[in-house]
């Protein structure tokens, strides 16, 4: 078993609580890139065939964490913008075609589709913060024109966890296709593509999944790759991507194709060290872990006179993400005051964001709170 103080050495008087922005990195992962560095600058890409198997290996790892049928499936991306990008540009549309997405949802999984409003694409959204039954809302929005619901597994302002095998469902029963931005729960909850067919799965490394940023993960429905257009192009994404000499080419059968360019290799062997860790641990582990710690700030914030939480408290409800506000207080200067003091946290859709993670210690969550109560009874 992990030994986690020694994995997460964070400063002692630091208290991390925004892993749904940027987590901080593993040991492992810091180490990781530390070697790579130094052998760019003695031996420079003597080994790069060594960097190649890392590649792969993490391929192999990012199938496990979403259950993938295999690791060509999974195609590394910039960003999660750039993975919804291809979806949007990559899919036919006709005029009249309509998107149902989150009302609210993080400006990525709304620009994206709104782009598209020149070719007469519609998006259509509903207000799952507000409804009583979210999956209903956005359910009741398909109908014919529906071509695709694209949806974030977990709002990241006030942190409601979707029922994705519900919606999966609704979407194979009406012929929609289901493209979902997992940035806020792969690598804090389980995600399994058995439970849940989605036709595109996007996430960025950075947040619950403890890598860098500017690599992440896109997965696309074997049976529909084909059908998705490629709006990028260069010597990567070919299928016999090795040979520069041969005139004619063909994409990669595989998700390679998405792939245009030179790899992030610095990224790769951070995330790939990453990822590591949550395997080791396993996502039932750290689904557990992380649900105590939220558990803690719900029994602790929750009994604060003026807290008014925002956050789901039912299990299935909440992932990593608890926000809250306090009355009478302005979210964003509290905020300000909480940064100030050292609790790494965010201010999102008017609600202070605590983020812990799994390893997450429960002193560190004591005296966030203790310093949240100590500011909230001197505000001015």
């Amino acid at each position: 078993m992990i030994y986690l103080p020694a994995e997460f050495p964070l400063e002692t008087d630091l208290c991390y609580l925004n892993h749904a922005a940027v987590s901080p990195w593993p040991r492992r992962t810091a180490e990781a890139v530390q070697r790579f560095a130094f052998a760019n600058m003695s031996v420079g890409a003597e080994h790069y065939p060594d960097w190649l198997n890392t590649d792969r290996e993490l391929r192999e790892r990012l199938r496990w964490l979403i259950n993938a049928p295999v690791p060509d499936d999974i195609a590394l991306v910039k960003n999660t913008s750039e993975g919804l990008s291809f979806v949007a540009a990559g899919l036919d549309w006709d005029a009249g075609d309509e998107i149902v997405g989150i009302a609210g949802d993080f400006p990525s999984n709304r620009i994206v589709w709104e782009s598209l409003a020149d070719q007469g694409v519609r998006f259509v959204s509903a207000d799952t913060n507000a409804a009583a039954d979210p999956e209903a809302a956005l359910i009741e929005q398909l109908n014919a024109r529906t071509r695709l619901l694209a949806v974030s597994s977990v709002h990241f302002a006030t942190g409601l966890r979707l029922d994705m095998p519900r919606l999966s469902r609704a979407c194979r029963e009406r012929g929609v296709l289901l493209c979902v931005d997992a940035i806020q729960s792969l690598g804090a909850v389980p995600f399994d593509l058995r439970e849940t067919p989605a036709d595109f799965v996007v996430a960025d490394g950075h947040k619950w999944m403890l890598g860098p940023e500017g690599l992440g993960l896109f997965y696309v429905n074997p049976a529909i790759r084909d059908a998705l257009r490629l709006t990028q192009f260069g010597w990567a994404m070919c299928a016999n991507p090795g040979d520069y000499s041969k005139q004619a080419w063909r994409p990669a059968e595989s998700a390679r194709r998405f792939e245009c360019g030179s790899p992030n290799m610095l990224g790769i062997h951070a995330l790939h060290a990453s990822i590591g860790v949550l395997q080791e641990v396993g996502m039932q582990d750290v689904e557990a872990m992380l649900q105590r710690n939220m558990q803690t700030l719900f029994d602790s914030v929750g009994s604060m006179e003026r807290a008014r939480i925002a956050t789901p408290q039912e299990g299935d409800r909440r992932a990593g993400i608890f926000s809250f506000s306090v009355e009478g207080v302005d979210s964003d200067a509290l905020w300000r005051k909480l940064m100030d003091a050292r609790v790494v946290c965010a201010s999102r859709g008017g609600y202070l964001r605590f983020s812990p993670h799994f390893y997450t210690r429960q002193e560190t969550l004591e005296r966030a709170v203790d310093i949240l109560q100590d500011l909230i009874n001197h505000f001015n």
